[in-house]
């Protein structure tokens, strides 16, 4: 199984971005983009579950779009009005089975992992 990232980069404040995770190997019902910042903890960004809304960290919500394309095994995360608190390195990450919504933001419940796009956001 891999977890491929990619679309990360430099941009100013009120720019945007997209990434994507090509997922090989198998399917799965949970995919989800955490962040890292320098200095901190990892934390969940948003998360696409089978037969459920996407849901959002709420430092994101109105501003970022997860959204899944199966017919190429794909997960992208749309960002828009990025900030400089935004400057993290993002990953993607994919549970097997289904999570209910009190763990989907915790990592530990994650199986498999990509291994990390930058975004730098300018000031």
């Amino acid at each position: 199984v891999q977890l491929q990232a990619s679309g990360g980069g430099l941009v100013q404040a009120g720019g945007s971005l997209r990434l994507s995770c090509v997922v090989a190997g198998r399917a799965f019902s949970t995919m989800a983009w955490f962040r890292q910042a320098p200095g901190k903890e990892r934390e969940f960004v948003a998360a696409i579950r089978e037969s459920s809304s996407p849901f959002y960290a709420d430092s994101v919500k109105g501003r970022f779009t997860i959204s899944r394309d199966r017919a190429k095994n794909t997960v992208h995360l749309q960002m828009r009005s990025l900030a400089p608190e935004d400057t993290a390195v993002y990953y993607c990450a994919a549970r097997v089975n289904r999570i209910v919504n009190t763990y989907l933001t915790n990592d530990a419940y994650y199986d498999y992992w990509g291994q990390g796009t930058q975004v730098t956001v300018s000031s």
